[in-house]
């Protein structure tokens, strides 16, 4: 199976997006629609991570961001994505939402926030107010929004998802009333994209168990921590056991 690579114009660019580290900027499509384009960083396979990990919740019906393959110009290779907001809605990311429940804490870290903790997101997306993903077929099993964030732990320890952080997750606020759990999205710490290939086929063949796929999983970080006072985050498996 191949996946079509968008050729974005040089002009292309009509906003630049602040949030994160990489290159990043909104524009329309053919189809007027608002996509936003994200830069791989060079020597990484952060792409081809976004675009799996899609892939992955797509078979898996997890509710996410849709992403494909792109590349802008002089050969600068990412991904592009629709925005999943509908217009005149906002997004409202985690530090916001648990800064309003959470005394003095701090909006600002993007990584090593010890105050962002399992236990206390769950408590957010908990709230009876905060509807499934807008568009999105629930299973019967799933009975509210907080069933859905479970899945995208899940989905966490799955791919070695290592930056869950405050940032990439949140909910959407409509203009017309109604907050909803927005989908899963930013994918790219995943599936050991900054290793070698030759580093992942040592680990697929190996005999040596501490250097496994298994183990290699089960120390993947999560951007969750136990306690306040902790000096390293929850492993994306920890976080699943409700210990955070």
């Amino acid at each position: 199976m191949t996946y079509p690579i968008i050729e974005l114009p040089e002009d292309a660019p009509a906003q630049l997006e602040q949030l994160g580290t990489k290159t990043k900027f909104w524009y329309r499509d053919e189809n007027d629609r608002r996509m936003m384009f994200k830069r791989g960083r060079p020597g990484t396979g952060e792409n081809w991570a976004e675009k799996v990990c899609c892939e992955i919740c797509r078979l898996l019906n997890i509710p996410h961001a849709e992403y494909e393959l792109a590349v802008w110009k002089k050969g600068q290779r990412g991904v592009v994505t629709s925005t999943f907001v509908p217009k005149g809605g906002r997004l409202v990311l985690g530090n916001e939402l648990l800064a309003r429940i959470v005394d003095d804490y701090d909006q600002t870290k993007r990584f090593r926030a010890r105050q962002h903790r399992v236990r206390t997101v769950m408590a957010v997306v908990s709230s009876a107010a905060i509807g499934f993903p807008i568009g999105w077929n629930h299973p019967k099993s799933i009975t509210d929004a907080a069933g859905v964030f479970v899945g995208y732990l899940m989905l966490d320890a799955l791919v070695g998802n290592q930056d869950r952080h405050h940032e990439n997750w949140g909910v959407i606020l409509l203009p017309e009333g109604g907050i909803f759990l927005a989908p899963t999205f930013d994918h790219a710490s995943s599936l050991g994209r900054n290793e070698t290939d030759d580093a992942r086929t040592d680990r697929l063949t190996t005999t040596d168990k501490g250097r496994s796929v298994v183990a290699y999983v089960a120390r993947a970080k999560s951007a969750f921590y136990a306690t306040y006072s902790s000096t390293t985050p929850l492993t994306t498996l920890r976080c699943l056991s409700g210990s955070g």
